[in-house]
């Protein structure tokens, strides 16, 4: 099974707190969703991490800092 990706893992965290939101879960449930949410929170940093650090090297790479709000 691959690795779901950043976008896949949000909606997933974000289907879980819609549920927990409206309490339609019994306690054993509402555990059980909270420590998904954990999991994907966890994967979703990582992933953040991973990109600022790509970045990061990119930049310093090159040496320049790129506005994207040029217009």
């Amino acid at each position: 099974m691959s690795e779901k990706s950043f976008e896949e893992n949000m909606a997933e965290l974000k289907s879980i707190v819609e549920k927990l939101e409206n309490g339609d879960v019994n306690l054993d449930d509402a555990i059980e969703e909270f420590q998904k949410a954990m999991e994907l929170i966890k994967n979703c940093d990582s992933k953040l991490k991973e990109a600022e650090s790509t970045i990061a090297k990119i930049v310093d790479e090159n040496k320049d800092v790129v506005d994207f709000n040029q217009e």
